[in-house]
């Protein structure tokens, strides 16, 4: 059989090596990043592929979004449950305290009408809310958005929702200055709660309050809560003010008692300014000269 004009199949045909061909198409594929880059031609086939590939994502995307909704919406049911559940505690409790404040409103105006006595002056309030601090560095004062327009007087007694914070020491007609109970130059009439001992509390700076001029032998301890006692004319009595952090008697005269806020007098910014409905009576004059005795 004669081979004359038979050509190799063309499996058998050899082209351009691998090693060619790989040069080959990394050279294109560097061009098109370089033009791409420097031109931006394929800017809008980049976007019209975005575009027409963002259904695929949101459906590739669909079940971890479900499995994360579904994550946080029980972990969410989880939570306001437990929210309910301390809320309806707290309500019940609330209505417990107010069924007994009531009993107990009841009995004093029993035993008032027994013992003939006066009702109760109740107080003049206003809400108010902390502005800013007071620009001066050195004192624990603040401002509030109430001033003598709105009923503020000066003297008038600070509350929040945990005791007393301060006291009104100066009125503009829309604002008002507060110096809080732990200002080096506030000072306030207070009784230990648990014997009645009465005392006089200090600011002491650095969120500290002391009762000082409290001899060594006194009956108080850590623990004790001290209210005002309403002795000074201006505060009510019965608000809570501070307790006994420490007692040192290493002194032979004088015990030294730390105490702090039982109110977060630096963090509150809803107070209640609190005043008496009434002006207390003035103090009895003193006598010009003593009168002589009779020889």
């Amino acid at each position: 059989m004669s081979l004359v004009g038979h050509q190799s199949p063309p499996i058998f045909k050899q082209g351009p090596t691998p090693l060619l061909r790989l040069f080959v198409l990394v050279s294109v594929c560097l061009a098109m990043l370089v033009a791409d880059l420097r031109f931006r031609y394929l800017e809008v086939m980049r976007q019209g592929l975005s575009v027409a590939t963002y259904p695929l994502q949101m459906a590739a995307a669909a079940p971890v979004d479900f499995v994360r909704a579904a994550g946080v919406y029980f972990a969410t049911l989880v939570e306001v449950q437990k929210d309910n559940a301390e809320l309806r505690r707290s309500q019940l409790e609330a209505a417990q305290r107010l069924l007994r404040f009531e009993q107990i409103e009841r009995d004093n105006a029993q035993l008032r009408e027994l013992l003939q006595m006066a009702p109760t002056v109740g107080v003049h309030s206003v809400a108010a809310e902390i502005l800013y601090d007071a620009p001066d560095p050195f004192s624990r004062k603040v401002i509030l958005d109430r001033g003598s327009q709105h009923g503020v007087e000066a003297g008038m007694a600070v509350v929040n929702a945990q005791g007393m914070i301060g006291q009104v020491t100066r009125v503009y007609p829309v604002q008002a200055e507060v110096t809080l109970l732990t200002d080096k130059d506030q000072a306030v009439p207070v009784q230990v709660a648990r014997n009645g001992l009465r005392g006089v509390l200090f600011g002491a700076g650095h969120g500290r309050l002391e009762l000082r001029f409290t001899l060594s032998g006194v009956d108080v301890k850590a623990g004790d809560r001290l209210d005002t006692s309403g002795l000074d004319g201006m505060f009510l009595a019965g608000l809570p003010v501070a307790e006994v952090v420490s007692v040192d008697r290493e002194s032979d005269t004088f015990a030294l008692v730390v105490c702090e806020p039982v109110a977060g007098v630096e963090r509150t910014t809803q107070v209640l300014v609190l005043g008496r409905a009434e002006a207390p009576p003035p103090r009895p004059a003193e006598t010009a000269a003593q009168p002589k005795r009779q020889g």
